[in-house]
This record gives structure tokens, C-alpha cells and sequence, in this order.
């Protein structure tokens, strides 16, 4: 027989407004709204006493305020969640076999084979609380036999608590539940299920797995099978030093600090769409340069987890500027982007310009579409003359001008 998995989600409470509460007891008790100020900005995290009104993350902070004017608007500090962030992650690093970092506040944990030696629970109760002691930041957790049931029942368990779905319970409790609350439906299959007359899991629990597939398509068989409680996908190990890098090494050595500096806006602006394409944000970079006589120097700087070009690409030229002081031939050049966690945009959501997501969109499709270098900003042509490898397919690219995007 199989042995049964011990599986916990853990995702911090608010994660945003209970690190500025942190730093301003004010805060407590208060309407809080996190997210870009102005009127077009977006709302990246609020309060459960802001929910009340119905407010939500992703609504429009002009919104926001209309459903509640009294809430304090905060346009957030990502500096200030990627260090809360790290000291929880120092926490569950130490106490843990197996985690995995999905995002700047949520983990999952693989507490599998320890109840011959510890009690799961116990043991997870403790953990959370170590956390809660240590960091000051409300957190709740759900166990079961797997991912999707445990992170549906952290959602049950909210706000700073915790649950436990016994072996053998999970379709009982999946099944009076929204069909929202099974990860991978958003708002589209939500409505194509509600079409269907599916509005509870216990309904899509009921429902042929074909007509699931036929209403769904490739993801019809996933939603079912989460919708009975099953699930099966691991908890992959979380890595600080998972990284993604490019280096280049020229055929001629160099010293034209255009040129060095072109390449690397290049190997920057390409390692971005790959950290966006893979979902993934970076929270250290490294800036590396090999002289001709083979001295080997890097440079690197932690920064808040982010994944945009407007922030990143001005970092590797300001890495290199500090870097390259001998002024001497250059062999080779390269960038690093390292402590990569799972994530989205969330983090722009600061951003007062809300250009800027549309823009990686935009730029994303594009390179998605026809190639890496379909797209780029004209400094990265620079790097054909030295060697940079273009993956286009021989067409001329798509030339963004040189300025702050």
C-alpha cells in the first residue's frame, strides 16, 4: 500500500497589510488598501475590515475608495515584503525536510513519513506559531493528502488560523464549496461551468469526466480530478540558488563600453521575458566580467522579487558601471538572476504608471509568437556586432527606443 502524503499550505494573511501594520501600529483594526494611490491604480492587497465592503485585490483603487472612503490607501513598499518575506522563508527553511516557495507569501511543505517520528499536526501547529512568534506576521495553514485540498483549506481556515481534511474526508468537504475555490478556475471557466448549472464542487464531482472535457477542453480533466480530491503533483523543492543567467564571450576581447553595455541590456532584457514566460520573479541579480588575462569579478545586489524591465535593466548597467574599473580587455561578459521564487505581477501592481504591465504583455505575446528577439531595445543591437546569438529568424526586429520603460 501506498504510503498516505502529509501535505500543508501555508500562506501569510494579508500578506501586505499585516507588513505595514507591523510598522505602524496605527494600522490595526483600520480600512487598509495596498496598492498604486492614484486613481488608475489597482488594488494589490486590503483588509478584511475593507472586504467588508466589498472590496477585493484586483479592483480599481478609483473603485475601492468609492465602496469604502474611509479605508487608508498605502501604495505599498516591496523592499519591506521581500524582507518579511525572506525571514518567514528563513523559518520554514530551518524546520522542514521538503517546501516549496510558490510565491512572496505562500508555501507548501511535504510533511510525508514524519508522523513515525512527530505528530503532523503538532508539529505544523508549532511551526506556524514559531512563525507568528518570530516574525510578527498572522499566517494560516491547511494539511491533507495533497496540494489542492490543502491550499482550499487554508482558504476555509482564513484569517490566522488552521485546518486539518482527514484521509478520506476530502470530497466531503470539497463538495459545498464554490467551484471557485479549485485552483486553475478563473473567471471564464467559472462562467462555462455555471452554463453547465455547476456551481458547486460537489455538482463537478458528479459530472461524467467526458463532459467535463468536452466543456473545458484540455484542462476538463485537471479541474475534475481536483474537484474529487485528488491530486498528485509533488512538492518540488524549493532552491535559493535556482537561477537563470546568460554569458557571452567574445571572439575579440574588447574595452568599447558601448558595446559591453549593449550586450548586456540584451542578455537583461531576454532574461526578463524567460523570468515572465516561467512565471517566476527574481530577488537577487549578479553582474559578471572576465578580463582578457582571465581575472574573473562579479557583482551582485538583493533586490525586491520582481520580474520587470524597467527595474532589473537599470540595475545590470549600474552593477556593471561599479564592476568595470580596470578598463582593460574585456574577454567575457554575462548577468545572473538567482533566489528565484514562483509569481506573477503582483508586485507592479505599486506601480502609479499602469503602462507597464500592458507593455510586458504586449512585448510578451509578441516575442511568444515570433521568437525571442523579435522585439527589443534598440542599445541590444549592439550585441549582434560582438556575437550575441539572435534567435529571430533572420528578420529584423522590432526596435524599442532607449529611455526608461
Amino acid at each position: 500500500m501506498a504510503t498516505r502524503r502529509s501535505i500543508v499550505h501555508m500562506d501569510l494573511d494579508t500578506f501586505f497589510v499585516s507588513c505595514e501594520r507591523l510598522l505602524d501600529s496605527r494600522l490595526h483594526h483600520k480600512p487598509i488598501l495596498i496598492g498604486g494611490t492614484s486613481e488608475r491604480g489597482v488594488v494589490a492587497s486590503c483588509s478584511y475590515e475593507a472586504r467588508r465592503f466589498g472590496v477585493h485585490s484586483g479592483m480599481s483603487m478609483k473603485m475601492a475608495k468609492e465602496r469604502c472612503p474611509e479605508a487608508i490607501c498605502i501604495k505599498g513598499n516591496t523592499q519591506t515584503y521581500s524582507k518579511f518575506s525572506r525571514l518567514v522563508t528563513d523559518v520554514i527553511k530551518e524546520a522542514v525536510p521538503i517546501y516549496e516557495k510558490m510565491s512572496i507569501d505562500e508555501f507548501y511543505i511535504d510533511f510525508t513519513g514524519m508522523d513515525r517520528f512527530f505528530g503532523i499536526w503538532t508539529y505544523a501547529s508549532e511551526l506556524r506559531a514559531r512563525i507568528i512568534k518570530e516574525t510578527g506576521l498572522p499566517i494560516s495553514f491547511g494539511l491533507s493528502e495533497n496540494k489542492t485540498v490543502s491550499k482550499v483549506a487554508t482558504g476555509e481556515a482564513k484569517p490566522n488560523n488552521q485546518l486539518h481534511i482527514n484521509y478520506g474526508s476530502e470530497k466531503d468537504f470539497l463538495a459545498p464549496l464554490s467551484v471557485q475555490k479549485i485552483p486553475m478556475v478563473g473567471p471564464k471557466t467559472y462562467q462555462t461551468l455555471c452554463s453547465l448549472g455547476v456551481k458547486k464542487i460537489g455538482t463537478l464531482q458528479a459530472l461524467p469526466l467526458e463532459l467535463v472535457e468536452q466543456a473545458l477542453g484540455e484542462n476538463g480533466r485537471s479541474i475534475w480530478s481536483k474537484a474529487q480530491g485528488i491530486d498528485l503533483s509533488p512538492v518540488e523543492p524549493y532552491n535559493e540558488r535556482k537561477s537563470i543567467s546568460n554569458e557571452r564571450t567574445f571572439h575579440q576581447d574588447t574595452t568599447d563600453v558601448g558595446k559591453l553595455s549593449g550586450i548586456l541590456t540584451a542578455m537583461a532584457e531576454n532574461l526578463t521575458f524567460q523570468l515572465r514566460r516561467a512565471g517566476k520573479l527574481t530577488g537577487t541579480v549578479t553582474v559578471k566580467v572576465r578580463y582578457a588575462d582571465f581575472q574573473t569579478q562579479t557583482l551582485q545586489q538583493q533586490i525586491a522579487y520582481t520580474a520587470a524591465d524597467h527595474e532589473l535593466l537599470p540595475l545590470v548597467q549600474e552593477l556593471f558601471k561599479r564592476l568595470y574599473q580596470r578598463r582593460v580587455l574585456v574577454r567575457l561578459i554575462g548577468v545572473r538572476f538567482s533566489s528565484l521564487v514562483s509569481g506573477a505581477h503582483q508586485l507592479r501592481l505599486f506601480d502609479q504608471d499602469l503602462a507597464f504591465p500592458a507593455l510586458y504583455k504586449a512585448l510578451d505575446h509578441i516575442r511568444t509568437r515570433y521568437g525571442d528577439r523579435a522585439v527589443v531595445r534598440a542599445a541590444g543591437l549592439e550585441a549582434r556586432s560582438i556575437g550575441y546569438h539572435n534567435p529571430f529568424d533572420g528578420e529584423p526586429p522590432i526596435l524599442l527606443a532607449n529611455r526608461s520603460i
